[in-house]
């Protein structure tokens, strides 16, 4: 029998800030400041890829209208 709670293969890219050179690569990566980034994180308390980019997609959609 299968187990049922193992996961299906998908991985969640954590976005880790503790080093420069791990800020400056995710920055470089969605096209933001390092600044933009962090506030990003503490904005949404979460730190995976997905919610990051779900977040920053909503700013520059806000930010366009306005």
């Amino acid at each position: 029998m299968k187990n049922l709670n193992q996961t299906t293969g998908i991985k969640e890219e954590i976005i880790l800030l503790s080093e420069e050179t791990d800020r400056n690569y995710w920055a470089n990566r969605l096209g933001v400041s390092s600044e933009v980034l962090k506030s990003a994180v503490r904005a949404t308390r979460c730190i995976t890829l997905d919610q990051i980019t779900a977040y920053l997609n909503q700013q520059k959609e806000s930010v366009s209208i306005s």
